[in-house]
């Protein structure tokens, strides 16, 4: 019962929320022009953890300024960026898969099948964990939407 009353809750600050970011104008999840505020998405691979970038190693992609813990890091980011690309921009996975466009945080996360999903937060990535493959796909079909649009 409290888990339905929690998803009830969450959905109505997804909702709320919702209309804060547009993707015809920002089509990476960056505040200030930083990409998933400033954290290094290789390191998400590599390391299994959110680890913050430095202006030190950046680089330009998507009209958003993607930062890197470290220059190996930076490099593999600019050898293959689909592979260290965040799903969905980097906006949040599971409102994604509700059609809303929100933003992240970077301790919620997963990797999973080689790819980087994040969520607005860590109870939200709680909610997304319970169905994955789901929300994956409803998520899939609403990011092809709204980029359509």
């Amino acid at each position: 019962m409290i888990k339905i009353q929690y998803g009830y809750v969450v959905a109505a600050l997804l909702l709320f929320l919702s209309g804060c970011t547009s993707l015809d104008k920002h089509p990476v999840y960056a505040e200030e022009g930083v990409a998933i505020n400033g954290y290094d998405p290789v390191a998400y691979f590599v390391k299994n953890a959110p680890v913050k970038g430095s202006e030190q190693f950046k680089t330009e992609y998507e009209k958003a300024v993607w930062l890197f813990s470290s220059a190996e890091n930076k490099a593999k980011f600019e050898d293959k960026p689909e592979q260290y690309l965040p799903q969905y921009g980097g906006y949040c996975a599971y409102a994604m898969s509700h059609g809303f466009v929100v933003d992240t945080i970077p301790e919620a996360f997963t990797v999973l099948n080689d790819k980087l999903y994040l969520n607005y937060s860590l109870g939200v990535r709680e909610n997304w964990l319970e169905d994955t493959k789901n929300y994956i796909d409803r998520a899939d079909k609403q990011w092809d939407k709204k980029l359509t649009k």
